[in-house]
């Protein structure tokens, strides 16, 4: 692999070029973080894509697409007079070392969840104790991951189940209180009551290690294979699947269970 000085230069020359483009470009020169914004969530998003993938060409490109939008930003505040690639680069190194302690101090933790815990002291720290423990969560976040990320700061400072298989407590009291609101006919209620499901089902998958967003896009993914097995099927014998029975669809269904990945 490369050297740190060629890791180095490397930088420097996606600097230099953007420098140029941002002068000699039209596109490039009429970019703003709000005209930017929507295409750095898109590249973000690419990004997810290529690692769920584990496709490593993909992922060396959208790394660059990702870090690209990082150093148009920082060039942005360059010319605000605000900040450059320097300040960005030297608050982040700062703020790496005084939230490690445990390798740059004289602090001790047992294990990666114990460093997790103090991460989240020291950011309260940082900000003299006036930080909200989940200040720091994203409001634009999907739904499911900002779930488990509040879940997850709130446990890193004790707020938890004692143990974990006592979540499993939570999620049927919540399936019987959205079968309730069924039976009541309440939407408004029936829609509040799904969504404490779901954040309690959510929660049991934090505590038993296991990344929901992770999980359900497996599923997503296993749902779309077996599904577009069926639709291929169809489409061989002539036929449209709004011509076939639900039980002509099941039966096909589970032969794309044997031959898809699980």
């Amino acid at each position: 692999m490369h050297t740190r000085q060629e890791k180095i230069e490397a930088l420097g020359r996606v600097i230099d070029t953007l420098d140029i483009l941002r002068v000699k470009c039209p596109w490039d020169a009429k970019q703003t973080n709000e005209s930017l914004r929507p295409n750095t969530i898109e590249e973000t998003y690419e990004l997810a894509q290529a690692l769920l993938d584990q496709n490593n060409d993909e992922i060396r490109k959208e790394l660059g697409d990702v870090l690209l939008h990082i150093l148009f930003y920082a060039k942005i505040g360059e010319e605000k007079q605000a900040f450059d690639i320097v300040d960005v680069a030297d608050f982040l190194n700062h703020k790496l070392i005084f939230r490690h302690p445990h390798v740059f101090g004289d602090v001790s933790v047992d294990g990666a969840h114990a460093v997790e815990m103090n991460w989240e002291q020291i950011k309260l720290k940082e900000k003299d104790g006036n930080h909200s423990v989940l200040g720091g969560v994203p409001r634009s976040l999907p739904a499911l991951v900002k779930a488990f990320r509040v879940q997850e700061k709130a446990a890193n400072v004790g707020f938890d189940w004692e143990k974990r298989e006592h979540v499993w407590d939570k999620v049927k009291e919540e399936v019987s209180e959205v079968n309730t609101e069924i039976e009541n006919k309440d939407q408004d209620k029936i829609e509040a009551e799904f969504g404490d499901l779901l954040f309690a089902i959510i929660n049991a998958a934090r505590l038993y290690k296991v990344n929901p967003e992770n999980a359900l896009e497996r599923t997503n993914r296993k749902f779309i294979d077996r599904f577009n097995y069926i639709e291929r099927q169809a489409k061989a014998t002539g036929r449209s699947l709004r011509d076939m029975t639900l039980a002509e669809m099941d039966a096909l269904w589970n032969e794309a269970k044997k031959q898809t990945t699980k």
